[in-house]
């Protein structure tokens, strides 16, 4: 297999259609691509990102930069469906905390929440408010019909696999109420003026512009976030990683591992909790 630009764009289209945010997906190319050119136009084989991982240690990268070039490699690989090529990373301890300036809390959500409220985004507010309190992706948001509503359930197939997102009571009153006020009958509620589902860039634009009148860092604000905040909030009141990852529509574990880890100040506060300095 050669690897080639055509296949980066399909990768980078794949990548924004499972709602990476900007800066996740500019990384994954700008590996993705130094990959390639470390590959020139040969055949890419199973030695090949092994030897690749051996370049970037006798160049000085750290270890964390070169786990991180090789996971967005790994990640175009298992997009073409060929795990057979992936390489393994280096070993090393996994952070317990994630840093805070990172992850959205629940306070600088519902300032966001106001802040589309205050400049009367009506359906800008709502999405937020949709991702944070049932985990979907954006690209998930067209999934959020009249009928799901009313029944108070989505069925969101992604992959070749479907799963059902419960809709809260109180989101199920906003959704209908939103949808009658903008005369749509059935099907999707969150489209644009065309009829057209939303468009995630733009969400994420619109998002953005949220920061200053929220006081929330413009680096904490993307649609993949409020997923993150939904599943430490889940994980917090049930515990159950396995039916955790099913509702998100993780197929590993692992992933859904990243979503739960707590903070840094999180981190802190249980460690003073133990009070074990006498």
């Amino acid at each position: 297999m050669k690897l080639t630009d055509s296949i980066i764009n399909e990768f980078k289209e794949y990548l924004i259609d499972n709602d990476k945010s900007a800066y996740t997906v500019e990384k994954y190319i700008r590996d993705v691509v130094k990959f390639k050119e470390y590959a020139c136009d040969c055949e890419i084989e199973k030695e090949t990102a092994g030897e690749y991982k051996n370049y970037l240690i006798r160049n000085g990268y750290s270890v964390r930069s070169i786990n991180s070039m090789l996971s967005s490699v790994n990640a175009l690989f298992e997009f073409l469906n060929r795990n057979d090529l992936k390489v393994k990373t280096i070993k090393m301890q996994k952070s317990v905390y994630c840093p805070e300036d990172k992850e959205l809390t629940r306070a600088e959500y519902q300032r966001l929440c106001t802040a589309a409220k205050m400049k009367k985004n009506n359906r800008l507010e709502l999405i937020i408010e949709t991702v944070c309190s049932t985990g979907i992706r954006i690209g998930e948001l067209k999934y959020i019909t009249v009928e799901s509503a009313k029944r108070g359930e989505a069925v969101v197939t992604l992959k070749g696999k479907t799963r059902y997102v419960f809709i809260p009571k109180e989101l199920k009153r906003k959704l209908l109420r939103y949808s009658a006020e903008q005369n749509i009958k059935s099907g999707m509620i969150f489209v644009t003026r065309t009829g057209k589902a939303v468009n995630r860039t733009n969400v994420w634009r619109d998002m953005k512009n949220l920061c200053k009148d929220a006081g929330v860092k413009p680096e904490k604000v993307f649609p993949h976030n409020l997923r993150h905040l939904f599943a430490r909030t889940f994980y917090n009141i049930d515990k159950d990683i396995a039916k955790l990852a099913d509702i998100l529509g993780h197929s590993s574990i692992d992933t859904t591992r990243i979503y739960i880890i707590s903070t840094g100040a999180e981190h802190r506060r249980l460690i003073e909790k133990m009070k074990l300095i006498l």
